[in-house]
C-alpha cells in the first residue's frame, strides 16, 4: 500500500482522481484542500508517504506554494494546473518535479498514475549517463532524479564499456556522440554485438544539426535520440516510452512462454527449451530422464469443488512441482497434464516423484476438496529424439493410470 498525498480543492477535480484510486487499491489517498491542511498533515506524517499529486493554484496559496511545501519534505511531486505557462513549466521541472500536467481530460489524470507506478518501478531501474560534459551530465542528472532512477556517470566510451561490464544489470544508457576516444556512435555499434535491446535501451544525443545522424544512430543499434539542446519534458518523454516499451516486450515474452495460471512453462517453451538440452545432452554423452504426469480424478474435483477448485489444485501442484525439481525442466503441457525433462536417472526420478506425491497429499488448495493426488510415468534413453523420451513416458503414464493412479510407473513395460 502506498499513500499518495492529494493536495486539490476542485470538486469536479476530486470526483474524478477519486474515481481513479478506486480502481488502483495498492494507492490510498489522503486529501487535502488547501495548504494549510497540507502543512498540517506533512509537518506529522511527511515519512508515511510515498509522493504527492498537488494543485499549483490553491486560494491560499496562489503561486505555487504547495508545490514547494511538498518538495521541502523530499516527496516526488506531480504538478496539476489549469492553464498553461511554458515558463512556468520549464521553472518547475528544473526545480525538480516529476511532472507538471494539464488539467485537460481524462487522459492527462489516468498520464498522471501512470507516472506514480513508474516512480515505484523505476527505483529498480539504472540508467547510465555517458556524457563527456560535466555541465549536461549534471543536467541530465538534475532531470532524472525526480523519477527515482539509480544514476551513474561515464566520462568517455572506455569508462562506459568497463562500468557496462562491471554492472550488467543497467537498464538504459543515455549517451553522447561526440566524446574522446571511442564515441557515442562507435559504441553503440559495439554494445549491439553483444546486447540486444530488451538487454539494454540505448538513447543517443548530439548538438550535430545534420539530419541524418538520428537515423544513423537508430540503424545501428539505439532505441531514440534526442538533438541538444532538448528540454527537460522530452527527455523524461523519451526515457519513460523507451522503458515501457521494453517492459510491454517482456510482458509479451512472458505471456509467450509461460502459463498464465501457474508460471510454468507452458508447452510451446517446454519443447523449445526441451530440444536444447537435447543437444547439451548429444554433446555431452549424457542420458535424460522424461516425466509425464496427471493430476488424479481433476474432472471431479472441477465438478465437485467448482473451477476455481479446480485452478487451486493446478496452481499448488505447480508451485510444489517446481520446488521439488528446481534443476530440472518443468512444463505444464495443457489441462492437469504435466511434462518434466531431467538429467537423473528413471529411478531416482521416480523416488523423487513418489516424495513428490507424499507432500501433495498434505497440500490443503481448497475447502472440503479431496488429497491432491497424480500418476506418472518415466522413461531414461538417449537424447536422439524428444517425441520418442515423451511417448515413451507417456505410456507409461497410461499404465499407471490403469493400474489405479496415484503411483509412478518407470520399468520397462
Amino acid at each position: 500500500m502506498r499513500n499518495i498525498l492529494v493536495i486539490e480543492d476542485s470538486p469536479l477535480v476530486l470526483r474524478i482522481l477519486e474515481h481513479l484510486f478506486r480502481q488502483e487499491p495498492e494507492l490510498q489517498p489522503v486529501f487535502c484542500a488547501s495548504l494549510a491542511e497540507a502543512e498540517l498533515m506533512l509537518e506529522s506524517s511527511a515519512r508515511l508517504f510515498f509522493a504527492a499529486i498537488v494543485d499549483l493554484h490553491l486560494p491560499d496559496a496562489p503561486g505555487g506554494e504547495s508545490v514547494d511545501l511538498v518538495m521541502r519534505h523530499g516527496l516526488p511531486c506531480i504538478v496539476l494546473s489549469g492553464s498553461y505557462d511554458e515558463q512556468r513549466r520549464d521553472q518547475l521541472l528544473l526545480k525538480g518535479v516529476v511532472d507538471y500536467v494539464l488539467k485537460e481530460s481524462q487522459h492527462s489524470y489516468e498520464y498522471a498514475f501512470r507516472l506514480l507506478h513508474r516512480l515505484e518501478s523505476n527505483s529498480r531501474v539504472k540508467i547510465l549517463v555517458a556524457e563527456d560534459s560535466d555541465a549536461t551530465r549534471q543536467y541530465i542528472r538534475h532531470v532524472l532524479a525526480p523519477h527515482r532512477f539509480q544514476l551513474l556517470d561515464a566520462r568517455d566510451g572506455d569508462e562506459t564499456l568497463r562500468i557496462l561490464e562491471q554492472q550488467p544489470d543497467i537498464d538504459l544508457l543515455v549517451v553522447d556522440h561526440s566524446m574522446p576516444g571511442l564515441s557515442g556512435f562507435e559504441l553503440v555499434k559495439l554494445l549491439r554485438q553483444k546486447l540486444k535491446r530488451h538487454e539494454l535501451i540505448i538513447i543517443g544525443l548530439s548538438a550535430d544539426a545534420k539530419g541524418s545522424l538520428s537515423a544513423k544512430f537508430i540503424k545501428h543499434g539505439a532505441d531514440d535520440f534526442l538533438r541538444k539542446p532538448f528540454c527537460p519534458e522530452e527527455l523524461n518523454c523519451r526515457v519513460i516510452s523507451t522503458l515501457e516499451r521494453r517492459d510491454l516486450l517482456r510482458a509479451l515474452k512472458q505471456a509467450a512462454q509461460f502459463d498464465a495460471l501457474t508460471g510454468l512453462n507452458n508447452r510451446r517453451a517446454f519443447y523449445e527449451q526441451a530440444l536444447r538440452q537435447l543437444q547439451r545432452a548429444q554433446r555431452d554423452g549424457q542420458r535424460l530422464s522424461a516425466a509425464m504426469i496427471d493430476l488424479d480424478f481433476f474432472k471431479r474435483i472441477n465438478d465437485g469443488h467448482g473451477h476455481a477448485s479446480g485452478d487451486a489444485a493446478l496452481v499448488a501442484f505447480a508451485q510444489a512441482f517446481a520446488e521439488a525439481f528446481p534443476d530440472a525442466l518443468v512444463g505444464r503441457l495443457g489441462g492437469e497434464e504435466f511434462a518434466l525433462l531431467s538429467t537423473r536417472d528413471a529411478g531416482a526420478l521416480a523416488v523423487a516423484l513418489d516424495r513428490l506425491r507424499q507432500h501433495c497429499a498434505g497440500l490443503h488448495y481448497a475447502a472440503g476438496a479431496p488429497p491432491l493426488s497424480f500418476s506418472a510415468g518415466v522413461y531414461e534413453g538417449a537424447p536422439d529424439n524428444l517425441e520418442h523420451l515423451l511417448h515413451q513416458a507417456d505410456l507409461r503414464l497410461y499404465q499407471a493410470k490403469h493400474r489405479g493412479r496415484g503411483l509412478s510407473v518407470w520399468q520397462p513395460a
